[in-house]
């Protein structure tokens, strides 16, 4: 235990961020409907449905940091 922890956050603790906002709520909105039709598309369709919630999350991450700076 003789070695230095020099952990540094990359945001500090004392940083009040909002986590609901008007935004969030809307892009949430909208993705949830975007993925959920594709998701009912693709089981009436192919008569099976997969576990979309990676592919969703990784999709969601990847627009919003490309349309909306967050």
């Amino acid at each position: 235990m003789s070695e230095q922890n020099n952990f540094k956050p990359f945001v500090s603790p004392q940083t009040n961020m909002k986590e609901l906002t008007l935004k969030s709520i809307l892009v949430g909105g909208i993705f949830g409907v975007i993925f959920g039709a594709s998701t009912v598309y693709l089981a009436l369709k192919a008569g099976l449905t997969v576990s979309a919630s990676i592919p969703i999350a990784v999709i969601s991450i990847l627009l919003g940091k490309l349309f909306l700076k967050t």
